[in-house]
């Protein structure tokens, strides 16, 4: 990987970890992720796609065991001040960390919001809550939880939607997600391939997103 791997300890929750990719040319995209543990690696697989330069800043998810404690923070359904608490640190203190320590500032067409399986749910809540900040969602096999408003807004992000076909459950949400935001009007992508639930799957996946958002 010719880029590197910045890591800065925010205060948020007693401490909470950012994982940027700097990639070895200025930014063209930028692509802030939940579960930034996972997606800030994959700096490496754009660099041999041969892909705009991107930035990729990861946001870690919470260092607590139960995978309740993510959900919650994830997605806006089950616990709305500890997804509000942070959303604030995800949308404001990142993005403004980012622009102050790299210099980076990105109009909301070349800035994508990604996430994985919670955080696929934490991509799209964000993408449709901040529009203005994000124009592209990436979500890779969504959870549940956080289910398509009755009500969708006005502005809509473009959206990249995958799952495999060996994780029905997760696909079925994807799918979900793909009709809505088709039927109100959305730019939307969803893919289905053979695979199933896991790291390997979507960082598979990952310089197609960036691709098809960025690529031209």
């Amino acid at each position: 990987m010719a880029g590197e791997l910045v890591t800065e300890v925010f205060d948020y929750d007693d401490g909470r970890p950012v994982t940027v990719y700097v990639p070895p040319d200025p930014p063209e995209a930028i692509v802030f992720a939940g579960d930034g543990q996972l997606i800030a690696q994959w700096g490496g697989r754009l660099e041999a796609a041969d892909l705009p330069s991107t930035m990729i800043v990861g946001a870690h998810r919470t260092a607590d065991a139960d995978e309740m404690a993510r959900i919650r923070e994830y997605s806006p359904s089950f616990d709305e001040q500890r997804f509000i608490a942070h959303e604030r640190f995800f949308v404001d203190d990142v993005r403004q960390w980012v622009r102050s320590r790299f210099r980076v500032t990105l109009p909301a067409e070349r800035t994508a919001v990604c996430g994985v399986s919670a955080s696929g749910e934490l991509a799209l809540a964000l993408g449709l809550r901040h529009p203005e900040a994000y124009g592209v969602v990436f979500s890779a096999s969504p959870g549940a939880g956080y289910q398509p408003p009755a009500v969708t807004p006005s502005a809509l992000p473009r959206t990249y939607l995958v799952a495999g076909t060996l994780e029905p459950f997760f696909l079925e949400n994807a799918s979900r997600w793909a009709d809505a935001l088709r039927d109100a009007g959305a730019d939307v992508v969803m893919h289905q391939r053979v695979g199933t639930h896991g790291g390997p799957f979507w960082a598979e996946e990952f310089p197609l997103m960036v691709a098809w958002a960025f690529g031209s």
